[in-house]
């Protein structure tokens, strides 16, 4: 072996649905420079070794987001991702299709699911009829309201938080990191007349089942945090119509409760969450926590130091004030 290249084991997913009556992994062995992309291997193992392979792929420089799939149990670019790290690391490299897609050959996913919720969220400016942008000329923006749209024009749609998310996995409500982001862009672009109604209708439409794992801005290869996305959603969302499902009254009533005492409340949050009709339907739940958890019954003593805790509060309530 040559002593700039390394000996690289590839287990690939392999499945083609007309042949195979469930998945496989193929063992593939390739000696190559620890720069190497993991694309550049598949696509050498395609032309050399093995051309039944399927795979996507397009630009190969981590424009296009076509050649997502799992690497290692990561969701990211097969373009952008070494071989000489994975192998250090893990001492191989496993490859497979992205996850919370339907797999139609080998690492190729059927992305509908993906593209349906993407235009559930219409993804385009929708313009005031009586104030229509001016024909052929620009439309200036200040750096300020540029500023915004944070980190989420850098987005390529490549679905590898799709692929990271378990809301998405656990919830097919759940519209995705990456449409939620985007919704985000639009509402807060100052030349978008739907900004009131896209808030009202996404609070209900599966918002708060994000379950703030983080997995999507982990796997993103842009940096453009959808996870954060969605929490700034979720503020401007009960800013326009308060705290109308069980996830942003909880969300509420974690704040409200927590200057108490300066710990949780939690019979008091449940009630606070579903009210006291839905505060009866959780009964069975309640006995079997009680059962191991008796103290829950009991109010709270203040902690030592709270008030320290309601100042950070206060301070948090002057700053959003100056917003």
């Amino acid at each position: 072996m040559t002593a700039n290249l390394t000996k690289a084991e590839f287990d690939v997913y392999r499945y083609d649905p007309t042949k195979d009556a469930k998945p496989r992994y193929q063992r593939y062995t390739l000696e190559l420079a620890p720069h190497t992309p993991v694309l550049s291997a598949l696509l050498q193992i395609r032309a050399e070794v093995d051309p039944s392979l399927s795979l996507r792929y397009s630009c190969r420089h981590a424009i296009c987001g076509s050649c997502a799939m799992q690497i290692n149990s990561k969701s990211r670019l097969a373009c952008q991702t070494q071989i000489g790290p994975e192998m250090a690391k893990h001492g191989r490299i496993v490859i497979e299709p992205m996850r919370n897609q339907p797999v139609i050959r080998d690492l190729v996913v059927d992305q509908s699911p993906f593209w349906r919720q993407y235009d559930r969220i219409e993804p385009h400016l929708k313009l005031d009829p009586a104030h229509p942008m001016p024909v052929g000329q620009p439309t200036s923006m200040s750096p300020e309201e540029v500023e915004r749209f944070k980190e989420t024009p850098r987005c390529i749609a490549c679905g590898a938080c799709y692929s990271a998310c378990p809301a998405v996995e656990s919830d097919p409500e759940f519209p995705g990191p990456m449409a939620l982001a985007k919704l985000y862009r639009f509402v807060v672009d100052p030349r978008d007349h739907a900004h009131q109604d896209r808030l009202l209708r996404i609070q209900p439409g599966g918002l708060w089942l994000c379950l703030r794992c983080h997995l999507c801005t982990e796997s993103c290869p842009k940096d453009v945090r959808p996870s954060e996305r969605i929490r700034d959603l979720k503020e401007l969302a009960i800013t326009a119509q308060g705290a109308t499902e069980h996830g942003s009254r909880h969300a509420v009533g974690f704040k409200d409760n927590l200057p108490d005492a300066g710990v949780l409340n939690e019979m008091k949050l449940v009630r606070q969450t579903y009210g006291l009709v839905g505060t009866l339907g959780q009964l069975g739940q309640g006995i079997r926590i009680y059962r191991k958890k008796p103290e829950i019954l009991r109010k709270p003593h203040p902690i030592q130091g709270v008030e320290e805790v309601r100042k950070i509060y206060r301070a948090l309530d002057r700053e959003e004030g100056k917003e």
